[in-house]
Parts: structure tokens; sequence; C-alpha cells
């Protein structure tokens, strides 16, 4: 339950994550790997027409793409440096 409340939080911060993400493709602190695996995850995202729940599902459709997007962006604020983390505000 912890964390699916993390994930609705992290709606909220949801302005903050395209400067982080510029940041975080552009730092020399973030692995090479770590970036490589984080275009893969949204690029694999989008490229894959699998769904977990039909997006003619109205509105349970599109809460689960939701879902995975904020799954994946949580996965790159994990491997995100602290320092990058902290600045952004996007620690717990």
């Amino acid at each position: 339950m912890r964390k699916f409340l993390n994930r609705i939080r992290l709606v909220f911060k949801v302005k903050k994550f395209l400067p982080f993400l510029a940041e975080f493709f552009t730092s020399r602190e973030v692995d090479i790997k770590k970036k490589l695996l984080s275009v893969g995850l949204i690029v694999g995202y989008f490229l894959l027409p699998f769904d977990l729940v039909p997006d003619f599902l109205a509105v349970i459709g599109i809460f689960d793409d939701v879902g995975i997007m904020l799954l994946i962006l949580q996965q790159i604020i994990k491997m995100a440096p602290i320092n990058l983390r902290e600045k952004y505000q996007l620690l717990k």
C-alpha cells in the first residue's frame, strides 16, 4: 500500500519530471548503462502494444498506462544519484 501511495504522490510532482529527466540524461554523474536502461524502458513502453487493461475500457485502461509510466519514472528516480534526487525533491 505504501508503494501505491508513493506513486500517487509522484503524479503531483509531474512538473519536476522534465527538468529532472533532462539533467538525468545529460549529467556525467549518471552511468551510461543506467541511461541506456532508462531509454530502453521508455522506448519499450511505447513500442510494445501490450496492455494489462485495454484502453477501450475508458478510465481503467488509462489508469493502467499511467501506472506503468509512473513505475518506469520511479525506477529512473531510484537510479539517479542522491544529489540529483535531492535537487528536484524526488526523494522518498
